[in-house]
Formats: C-alpha cells, structure tokens, sequence
C-alpha cells in the first residue's frame, strides 16, 4: 500500500470513528446546597417525549417508557462534572446517538450508594432502603434536577443540575384499628454491618384495646414493600361520586370495613411486612447468601416479637400465609422452609415455583435466557404478555434496563431481585448471575446452585418424605392459565408433583389444593367479582384455623355469633 493511499484509508477511519461516537452529551453537577460531601452511586438521566408527569416517573417495561442512560460514579463531589454521552450504556435505545432529533424532557437523578461491610467479609456498595421501598427514583437522599424541555441534535451538550432532594417518608400514624411496629434485627445488623430494621403495619380487630386478654391468630400477608395497608378502607369516598368500575372495586371493600370494625367478622390480626433490603422491595422471605438471613430474622426474631407485642396466639394453627405474585411465592416458600411454624399458605399467582419453567427459560436446559434457540434460527423470550396475548417486554428488555440503572444488581428491579435472592455471591461480593444481562448466556453452575436452594418443587421432590408430613393440607395455589408473566407453567409443574404425593414412597398425600382459572391473567386469586380477596378468603382461612386446631386451643376469637 503507498503512502497517499495509507493516508486516505486512515483519514476515512477517524472520520468513521468520530461519527460512530457522535451524539448529544449530558455534563451533570451538584452544588454544596444539595450536598456537601462527596457521593458514590449511579448518575441517570431519564429522555421523555412528554411531560405528564416528571421523566424519573415514566421509566417503564410498557412501549411508553422513557429512555434511560446511566454512569457510576465514586466519590463524586459538589461542582465536579460527570458527561454521559455516547460512550454510556442506555435502555430501550443503546446509545444516545440512536435518540432521534427533537424536543425533549429531561431529569438527572443520582441514586446514592452506601458502603457496606458484609459478615461475610465483603466490602459492596449498595442502595440503601430508606423507608420508601427501594425506589430509585424516589428514595430519600438522592438527588434530582428540575426536568426541562430540550432540543436534542446530534451535538447537543446539556448542563444539568441536581438541586434537588427528596426528603424523607412522613412516619405512618397509628389509627384505632391500623399499627406499626419496628424492631431492629440482630441477625441482618450482623450480616449487613449497620443496624437493619424489620417494620409491619398491623390491622387490630374490633375490641383490641378493650380486651387485653384475648389473643387473636394472624394472617401474614406477603408481597411487595407495603406502604400502607391494603385491607380497610378507613376514609371511604361517596360511592355516588364514583364511576361504575370505581365502585365496583369500593362497594365490597367498605363492606368489609363496616363489618369489620363493627365485630361482625372474626377477630384476627392481619400483618403487612416491611423487609426491604439493598436488592429489592423485599427480601422474599428467605435466607439468602447475598441479601442475609432473612427467613430466619423473620421467623425467629420478627413474627415472635409482633405477635408477643399484639397478643397473638403464637401457635402455628394460628399462622396463615397469604399473598400474590411476589407474595404467591413468599408464602409459599416460607411455609415449605418452615413447615412447623406456619399452619397454611394461600400463594395467588406465584413467581416461578419450578424453574424448568422460570417463566419461557428452563434454566436446566436452555443455555440463554434472551432467546430459544436451533442451528440457524432464534426466537426471543417474552417475559410479559397481555391479555390479547401481545408481548409487550421480553427477558431482554427487563434485563438491560436494570443493568442501566443499576449494575451488579443494584437496579432494585424484579429480575436483579431474583438474581439477588437466588445465587451465590461472586468473588467481588455481589451475586454471581444466573444470566448475563448484556448477552442472555446462562452459567450452568449457577443454575444448579438455584436448583438445590430455592426451586420449590424441586426441593419439595427431594425433602418429601422429610417434611411432607409437616405441609398436609398447608398448601394451596391459584393460578390463570394466562398468567401475565407466564407463571403458570412452573405452577403446572408443581402441582402433578404434588399429585404424586401418597403413593408408595412419596407419602403422604399433600391434601392441599390448586386452582386454575381458565384464561386468566395476572394475578388470579379465584375471587368473586363482587367480592374483596379478603371477603372470599377469611372465612376460609377461619375454617381451616378451626380445622387444624389442636384440642383444647383457644379459639373464640374466631368463632363469631351470628
């Protein structure tokens, strides 16, 4: 090659090279009036065509969300500049030179880490929960710009400033049929390396205050981080205000608080837990090598503190676990994990109970998690679905958005959440994936390590025989057969293992029962229309109380004069 063709050849690639990383920039700042020492965490700056609400609000997995792009940051102080531009990582579009000219609305967020020093001898940095469920875009400390509308060209250079906090959660006022209790936990304080605190919102009875010798069974409800409770609705609105499907959802639930706050039903504690951790809105109620053990703080430390505290009868006739989705799985994993403490668990449209089907991935079989693959084609996996049958985000989509606005886990997402919850910790102390987030490939080491700890049908198949004596008649599944998120499978799955259950070799019979609800969605419960779950399930859960109950139990909190 002569010279003058060398040149020109290597003049076409710097040109190549520049207009490969051209596209609009972000330089982020912070003054000492929003803080004053510096800060690790994740800078986000969140693109919206709209400004309906503010853009950290519109980050979704629907077709609508806005677009996302994220940059760590580590010890960052006051005034010091951070650019995002096309050299970062963003979600749905990769890089913000795909972003198509136009008129914009744009936040910057920075959502903070702490430093941790783990039991177990790693150092991580993390997003501590502050009270509002682990909610990156609303937790308090972390810092926010004002949104703005903006042209963004491709050369655009946007100065952002974070100016802005958010302030810390109001603390929840006690009311006469609604309390909140904390506990610190020695167990996770000690795993965590900082005091961990467990918090519950507790629904008294009719007659709690008056009565301080009765003793009541408690209904644990199981789910997402609650904020309140979900049971009682204390300041109803005028039901001939309301629209038609407004008051169908308000009509059976102000029955149900007239009923119950004028003892016409059976007195009961019903229990809203708060167990957030650094991963999640909740810790899943399990021990976990990455998030602690909170199974054992629950079971051991919490639940006896709460029940002592409210007068609960501490029985496990009197313990029942409800819940949906998130809590589908809780209530039943914590009833399979700890099968004499709990007397029943009622799980709704579980997370995936077997991970042959965790949701369209086998994660024994398949060796990606974004597609399903032959010699010469690939198809990808949905994660969601709606109720045409529409896919509306894949495997794909949820992972790489996480990994934009949290890396190593630190999105607070649901599928980091199961990362979290699920595998072993990595050499660099955060969790060792089961899947690349950027390629789908799944690590079959981490695979079987899932298997063995937290695929509940395979360890109910593996322990029966040791612990089902202990679960007759405790377990108990609805499901759609059109689940939202394609749970019904997993739950298919474990339902003909347990239909196994009683023949020789696998005994006992489990005598639990499953329900499918023929093209339902997400989150079936097997509910009349007119009725609230807990109108439907209370006198359920009562009859199975007094069902189980041993001789001699106290029981006439439950049993109600007509």
């Amino acid at each position: 090659m002569n010279l003058a063709r060398w040149i020109l050849v290597a003049g076409c690639a710097v040109l190549l090279s520049l207009d490969a990383w051209a596209g609009p920039s972000f330089r982020i700042r912070y003054s000492e009036d929003a803080r004053t020492e510096p800060v690790d965490g994740r800078v986000i700056v969140v693109v919206a065509t709209d400004d309906s609400r503010e853009p950290r609000f519109q980050v979704s997995w629907g077709l609508g969300t806005a677009q996302v792009v994220g940059r760590t940051v580590n010890g960052w102080r006051p005034g010091e500049p951070v650019v995002i531009d096309e050299t970062a990582v963003g979600h749905p579009l990769q890089h913000l030179g795909d972003l198509p000219e136009g008129t914009y609305h744009v936040q910057a967020i920075l959502n903070v880490w702490e430093t941790f020093h783990r039991a177990d001898g790693h150092v991580v940095k993390m997003p501590a929960d502050n009270g509002e469920g682990q909610q990156w875009s609303d937790s308090p400390g972390n810092l926010y710009s004002e949104p703005v509308e903006v042209e963004i060209g491709p050369d655009s250079m946007i100065e952002l400033e974070l100016t802005e906090i958010v302030p810390p959660v109001d603390p929840p006022e006690d009311t006469p049929f609604v309390r909140h209790l904390s506990m610190q936990s020695e167990m996770l304080s000690e795993f965590w390396g900082r005091p961990v605190f467990i918090r519950a919102i507790v629904v008294v009875p009719h007659g709690f205050d008056d009565a301080p010798d009765a003793r009541y069974p408690v209904l644990y409800n199981q789910g997402h981080f609650p904020s309140r409770q979900r049971v009682l609705i204390e300041d109803p609105p005028p039901l001939d205000e309301l629209d038609e499907r407004a008051r169908r959802f308000f009509e059976p639930r102000i029955a149900f608080t007239k009923a119950w706050t004028e003892g016409r039903l059976p007195r009961v504690l019903i229990v809203y837990t708060q167990h957030p951790t650094p991963f999640y809105d909740d810790s899943y109620g399990v021990n976990s090598a990455n998030t602690g053990p909170y199974g054992d703080a629950l079971t051991q430390e919490f639940y006896p503190y709460l029940e002592k505290e409210f007068r609960a009868i501490g029985e496990p006739w009197a313990r029942i676990l409800f819940g949906g989705s998130t809590g589908g799985w809780v209530s039943l994993a914590q009833q399979v994990f700890y099968p004499k403490f709990f007397g029943g668990a009622w799980g709704f449209c579980p997370d995936p109970v077997d991970f042959h089907a965790f949701q369209l991935t086998d994660v024994y079989e398949d060796d990606n998690a974004f597609y399903d693959r032959g010699p010469f084609k690939q198809i990808v996996r949905g994660v969601g679905r709606s109720g045409s049958g529409h896919v509306f985000a894949t495997t794909e989509d949820f992972s790489r958005r996480e990994e934009v606005i949290g890396p190593r886990c630190r999105s607070g997402g649901q599928l980091d959440a199961f990362q979290a919850t699920f595998g072993p910790v990595a050499e660099d102390g955060y969790p060792a994936r089961l899947w690349d987030p950027l390629t789908g490939d799944i690590d079959a080491g981490v695979a079987e390590y899932w298997r063995e700890h937290y695929d509940l049908t395979a360890i109910l198949r593996r322990d029966w025989n040791m612990i089902g004596p202990d679960l007759v008649g405790k377990l108990h599944v609805t499901m759609g057969t059109k689940d939202t998120f394609y749970l019904d499978t997993a739950a298919h799955l474990m339902h003909e293992f347990l239909e196994t259950t009683g023949q020789e070799g696998i005994e006992p019979a489990y005598e639990g029962t499953f329900v499918f609800g023929d093209n339902e969605p997400h989150c079936y419960t097997a509910t009349p229309d007119e009725m609230s779950v807990e109108q439907h399930y209370l006198p359920i859960f009562v009859e199975h109380m007094l069902a189980t109950a041993p001789e001699g139990a106290d029981t006439r909190a439950i049993r109600v004069e007509r």
